[in-house]
C-alpha cells in the first residue's frame, strides 16, 4: 500500500534512546533539570485543547509539577523529542482520585469525559480514542506508547514466574523479580484484520455493544504457531463463515486499547454465504463499493463506518481510492 505508514499511531521517526534504559544517572539527571513528562491518569493522557476543535497536543509537564505528585512508580523512557537532544518521559498519576469521577463512563467503550488535575488551569485529561486524529504525528506515537506500556506495568505487577512483586526496571521498559531474578517484559499482542472482498464488495462486521449502525472490517487474534495469512483465513471463517484463499499484507497499526499490533491484510473470498458465529460477532454483510462510498459520505442512515483513526477506515479508505497494493 502506498503511504501504508501514514496509519494512525504510525511511525513519527521517534527515536526512543533505547541506549538510556540501563540505570544511569543520565535519566535522573534528565528529570531533575526538568524534562518532560506527560502525566497520563488510568490510560488518558494530558492534553491543552478540545478535539471539537479539531487539534490537541499533549501536555508534558516537569516533575516538580504537582499534578505528577501522585505517582505510584517511576516515569517510563519514551526518547528524545523532535531535536533529538532533550529526552520525553511519561507517568501514570492513577493514584490521583478526581472528585465527582463516572466510572461507568470512565470504563465505557468511547469515555466521553474529561478530567482536570486541581493544579492545571487549562490542561485535562481525555480517552485517547476520541484524541486520536487531533494530534500529530508525534504526538500520536508518543501517546500510544505511553499508554500501552502504562498499561502493561499496571496489570503486571506481580512476578508471572514466583508470584512475588516485581519492579520497574530498564527506565520501565522491563520488569525483575527480586525473588526469582526472572526478567518480563512489555507484551504486544497480534491481530489481524482483513479487507475482504469478493468482486466488488468487501466484508463488513459488527461486534455487540458497538455503536448503532456501526460496522467493520472483521479481525481476531493470532493464535501461537501460527502464520498470519493462516489467522486471515481462520478468523474469516469462524465469525462469518467465509473462505479466503489469496491473503496479502497491506499495513500495521499499534492499537494500545491496551496493546495490540493490528495487521491489516487484503484476502480474496472463495465464498460468499455468510453464516456468523453470534459467540464472535452480531452481524456480517457484503457491502458493494458504491454503497461504502454512500457510507463514509454520511448519506447511509443505516450503516455508519468504522471509527475515523482506526486501522479500518485506513484500509477502506484506500480501497474506495483504489490505491491498495
Amino acid at each position: 500500500m502506498r503511504h501504508a505508514e501514514t496509519v494512525t499511531f504510525g511511525t513519527s521517526g521517534l527515536n526512543r534512546a533505547a541506549e538510556l534504559r540501563n540505570p544511569s544517572d543520565t535519566l535522573n539527571d534528565a528529570l531533575d533539570g526538568g524534562a518532560k513528562v506527560l502525566p497520563l491518569w488510568r490510560g488518558k493522557p494530558m492534553v491543552d485543547g478540545d478535539p471539537k476543535d479539531g487539534v490537541v497536543k499533549l501536555a508534558f509537564r516537569k516533575m516538580s509539577d504537582a499534578v505528577l505528585a501522585k505517582g505510584a512508580e517511576p516515569p517510563i523512557l519514551l526518547g528524545y523529542d523532535d531535536d533529538g537532544e532533550a529526552l520525553l518521559f511519561a507517568r501514570d498519576i492513577s493514584a490521583w482520585v478526581p472528585k465527582g469521577v463516572d466510572d461507568a463512563a470512565v470504563n465505557a467503550f468511547l469515555d466521553p469525559t474529561a478530567q482536570a488535575h486541581p493544579s492545571e488551569k487549562t490542561a485535562t485529561f481525555r480517552e485517547l480514542r476520541g484524541l486520536m486524529t487531533c494530534l500529530s504525528r508525534r504526538d500520536a506515537e508518543l501517546a500510544a506508547t505511553a499508554r500501552a506500556i502504562l498499561t502493561w506495568h499496571s496489570t503486571h505487577g506481580f512476578c508471572a514466574k514466583c508470584g512475588a512483586k516485581s519492579e520497574m526496571a530498564m527506565a520501565g521498559w522491563q520488569r525483575d523479580c527480586p525473588k526469582c531474578e526472572a526478567h518480563h517484559f512489555p507484551r504486544t499482542d497480534p491481530v489481524v484484520i482483513m479487507l475482504i472482498t469478493h468482486g466488488d464488495a468487501v466484508l463488513v462486521g459488527r461486534s455487540p455493544g458497538w455503536p448503532e449502525g456501526m460496522y467493520s472490517l472483521l479481525a481476531g487474534f493470532v493464535e501461537p504457531g501460527e502464520t498470519i495469512e493462516a489467522a486471515v483465513r481462520r478468523e474469516v471463517f469462524e465469525e462469518a463463515g467465509i473462505c479466503v484463499g489469496d491473503v496479502s499484507y497491506l499495513s500495521s497499526q499499534p492499537w494500545p486499547f491496551p496493546a495490540s499490533l493490528m495487521f491489516g491484510c487484503q484476502g480474496e473470498a472463495t465464498s460468499t454465504e455468510i453464516k456468523i458465529d453470534p459467540e464472535e460477532i452480531e452481524d456480517a454483510k457484503w457491502v458493494t463499493r458504491s454503497q461504502m462510498l454512500e457510507v463514509f459520505a454520511g448519506n447511509d442512515p443505516t450503516m455508519l463506518p468504522a471509527r475515523k483513526g482506526a486501522i479500518a477506515h485506513f484500509l477502506l479508505q484506500h480501497w474506495l481510492a483504489d490505491s491498495l497494493g
